[in-house]
């Protein structure tokens, strides 16, 4: 499983709104140079993300997009899987139950299935809001040695 750009562009468009969150509507014009992404491909990307009801647009001179929600209510998972569909590391397991034709006798399956627990666990267990404090928490740690 490999995380497309527009899957990886989508996570750091989030961040910056929620970083820039005041409430306000934020242009794609500066969230592109912030983030080193053309406007062109950001249009393209909160399309996605605003149909999935993830943000708020408004059109106009004051207009933008805006988090629908506050930063600790959107997992990574979910950011993801609006842009690349499910996470999982192999075909077979995109429907429940399992339709493929050797599941009842395949060895590796019980591999994939955890493989797609320990992926789907971890990407659910970070929110914007942990992706934030920990970019503070960086940002404070001015101690070298």
């Amino acid at each position: 499983m490999k995380i497309s750009t527009k899957g990886r562009y989508a996570l750091r468009l989030m961040l910056d709104l929620a970083e820039h969150n005041t409430g306000e509507y934020i242009s794609l014009k500066d969230i592109s140079e912030r983030q080193n992404v053309t406007v062109k491909y950001l249009e393209q990307i909160v399309t996605s993300l605003t149909r999935a009801g993830f943000l708020r647009s408004q059109r106009g001179n004051n207009g933008g997009y805006r988090l629908a929600r506050h930063p600790s209510e959107y997992t990574i998972g979910e950011i993801l899987r609006v842009m690349e569909g499910n996470l999982e590391p192999i075909a077979c397991l995109e429907n429940y139950p399992n339709d493929c034709p050797r599941a009842e006798e395949c060895v590796t399956l019980p591999f994939w299935i955890g493989l797609s627990k320990v992926i789907n666990d971890y990407v659910n267990s970070y929110t914007l809001q942990t992706l934030l404090d920990s970019a503070s928490e960086l940002a404070g740690n001015t101690y070298m040695i």
